[in-house]
């Protein structure tokens, strides 16, 4: 009789609770594309049914060939598994308040600060900081793994090369606020900070043309005044991280050094000059952790 391996039991059970969210999702896109079905006796052809069954069979024909291509790229870039796929987001985002701890006094209609979004699915968001490392073949490697990332920028550091965040702005990427100079905000005056941020703001308007509705304190420092600064010219809100990604291992804010649903993961534009690799190998590393604990990684703007 063939023993069955551990890791093959997890990769076994990763693998049904995957297909079953994918399967309600698509059950829920299908209901809501339902109409009635076609005068004629002519059957329509496979994947073009009509209703529920119709949308269904489409919806799980485009997970099963990205997640194909996936499986392909995977193998090219070194991840030990495919990546897994992530739920349809909903139809409403949910509501966003500050974390428990890292309120601000009289910070009630402040823009809110957080570390996790509420949400049930076994997903995590990926952020990338500041700008520093520009290399071509994390956006290379991005696009083939079909893996959404946010990027918080900061315009000393991307300056001499905005071209490369407007390709990575093109593959569908959306660019955020991570201060001009990345100072320590909170030793800094009101008007001081809304320079700071609001200057940013409008760099980033200037060269990829859209206001970025979230913003990240350097440090994630900041103060009462960081956040009236940041609301003043347009944030909406303020994503912090709960774990940090490293080429060779993982930082955890939380006690139980795990995932949890909704976590937010920070890593930085760095290369070998200073962590003990590149850009793909952090990528590998995070994504054995997420994958490795059946998560997926969903598009943060999708859900803030």
């Amino acid at each position: 009789m063939q023993l069955v391996t551990q890791n093959e039991k997890k990769r076994a059970r990763r693998s049904r609770a995957v297909l079953a969210v994918l399967l309600v999702a698509a059950l829920g896109a299908a209901c809501a594309a339902e109409s009635p079905k076609p005068s004629g006796g002519a059957r329509p052809a496979p994947g073009q049914e009509p209703g529920a069954a119709g949308a269904l069979s489409t919806y799980m024909e485009e997970v099963e060939r990205t997640q194909a291509e996936r499986a392909v790229a995977a193998k090219k870039w070194g991840l030990d598994e495919t990546p897994l796929a992530a739920p349809q987001p909903p139809d409403a985002k949910p509501e966003i308040t500050t974390r428990k701890g890292f309120e601000v006094e009289d910070g009630e209609s402040l823009p809110p600060v957080f570390t996790t979004v509420p949400v049930k699915e076994k997903i995590v968001f990926l952020t990338i900081d500041d700008g520093s490392e520009k290399d071509p073949a994390l956006l290379q490697m991005m696009s083939e793994l079909q893996i959404p990332y946010s990027a918080f920028l900061s315009d000393y550091v991307i300056s001499d090369n905005y071209g490369y965040f407007k390709e990575m702005q093109d593959s569908g990427v959306s660019l955020h606020n991570h201060t001009l100079n990345h100072r320590y905000l909170p030793g800094l005056s009101y008007a001081e900070q809304e320079r700071e941020i609001c200057g940013q703001q409008a760099e980033i308007e200037k060269r990829y043309g859209k206001r970025p509705p979230l913003f990240r304190p350097p440090y994630g420092n900041y103060n009462k005044e960081t956040l009236r600064a940041a609301q003043s010219c347009g944030v909406k809100a303020v994503p912090l991280w709960a774990a940090e990604a490293f080429p060779d291992h993982m930082e955890w804010r939380e006690w139980d050094q795990d995932l949890h649903p909704g976590d937010i993961i920070l890593t930085h534009f760095r290369g070998p000059a200073d962590w003990k690799g590149s850009m793909p190998d952090m990528i590998r590393n995070v994504m054995k952790t997420i994958t490795g604990r059946g998560y997926a990684v969903a598009k943060l703007e999708d859900y803030v």
